[in-house]
This record gives C-alpha cells, structure tokens and sequence, in this order.
C-alpha cells in the first residue's frame, strides 16, 4: 500500500503571521517538517499543500514539492484532499506544518495502524502530558479514548476532570499531536462533511469526523511533539532545536 504524506501549511495565523516560513535555527518551520516527514520509512512522497506563493517559494528553494490550494479551505484536512486529488495512494498522511519537532517514527505508526487493521480509515497519536502548565493551555488539546484505543473526544479544555486523583501522577492526561492517516476515499468523504457544531466551538477538525459517526484510532507515542501555535510556543521550539 502506498502512503504520501501532505503538509497543509496556510500563511495566515491570528496570532503568528506567516507561521510556515518563520526562521528556526536557520530554516523555515515549514522545512523542519518536511525533512522530519522525509524520513518516515512509510512515506513514499511529500508534499506542501499551500496558500501562498511566499510558502511555496520557501519550499522550492529547499528542494521540496509544493501544491497550491484555495485560501477558501476550511481547514487542514480540506487543503490535504484538494491538494490529492489528482494523486495516487492508498494512504494520505496529513502531518500539520506548525509540528517542526514530529517524530518519523509517529508517522510510521500512524500510516501502520491502517495498513494493520482494514477496517481503520483514520487514525492519530497521542502522548502522555508531562507539563502541569499543560492541562489548562487551551493550545495543548486533549484527547480521551475508549479502552479500544478509540477516540471520545478531543478538547481545548482539560479532559478527564480527575475527580479524586490527580491529573499526570495518578490519572494520565494525554495531548493529542498534530498528525493523522486516512485512506484515501475516507479522506474525500471526511472533506465533504459539513461542519459541525462541537468543531465549530472547539476549533478542532477532527470533531467533524467524530459528530459524524467516524472512529478515530488514537496511537500512544512517548514523543511530545510541540505544536507552534504561539510567540511562546515558537521561542521554546527555537531554543530546543538550537541546543
């Protein structure tokens, strides 16, 4: 089964402006994810779905493949489907641009879950929350599962409250990365799907699929990966991959 890895990178971003192309450690963001996203043993191609010619300029430089896509896309895994349209796999990999620290081998483990299990269409990691400053930063979202290893929910909010135990020590809390693996017609018909009143409240796409009836297979990974989706999240990133 073949498996291609698609990179939605769009230019806007309320809170950092031209987040794909931002300078860490010498190197666009966007190109951190690419080379890490190279490297899946699964992945067989890569590619930048884009908004904006300054992305897709930053991704020809280095010597990468880029797409351009409608501005209009809803949301990373629209840009994903209009980029693939016209491409063949079996397995689209849809690693988020701002995850400049992902794993390959988060990768690996996703795209296996489908080729694994047949009756898999989408599956995502997880990793265990370390930080207490974690479990209330709104940018760090959680995902509870089922003991099937399914996903229930995702949130911004902390989840489980931990009535009487507490949260990390006693009760894992788990952070959901920016990573997912559908098969091909589930990513086409995922992106049909209008959208959905707890995605909409939450700004979390994956809530489409989960309103819609859709299981969500979540992996355990012991890799945090770090999502930039703030100035702050930006420097932390930048002084780790500069040390």
């Amino acid at each position: 089964m073949t498996a291609v890895a698609v990179i939605p990178a769009r230019y806007a971003s309320t809170r950092l402006p031209g987040k794909p192309i931002v300078d860490i450690a010498g190197k666009p963001m966007i190109r951190h994810v690419y080379e890490r996203t190279e490297r899946a043993s699964t992945i067989s191609r890569t590619i930048v779905a884009c908004d904006d010619e300054r992305i897709r300029d930053a991704v020809l430089a280095f010597g990468g493949e880029a797409i351009m896509t409608s501005p209009d896309c809803r949301s990373g895994t629209d840009r994903a489907a209009e980029a693939m349209r016209d491409i063949g796999a079996d397995i689209i990999a849809n690693v988020q641009g701002d995850e400049p620290l992902i794993d390959p081998d988060d990768i690996d483990l996703v795209v296996s879950a489908l080729r694994d299990d047949p009756s898999c269409v989408m599956s995502t990691a997880m990793h265990a929350i370390t930080r207490e400053e974690d479990l209330d930063d709104p940018s760090c979202v959680k995902v509870v599962v089922d003991r099937g290893g399914y996903a229930l929910y995702f949130s911004r909010s902390r989840i489980p409250f931990c009535r009487g135990a507490k949260a990390i020590e006693e009760q894992p809390v788990y952070r959901h990365l920016g990573l997912y693996a559908y098969r091909r017609d589930f990513l086409f018909t995922y992106a049909e799907l209008e959208e959905t009143p707890l995605q909409v409240a939450e700004a979390l796409e994956q809530l489409r699929a989960l309103e819609n009836g859709y299981r969500i297979r979540c992996l355990l990974t012991t890799n945090e990966a770090i999502g930039v989706d703030t100035p702050e999240d930006l420097e932390r990133v930048r002084r780790m991959l500069e040390h």
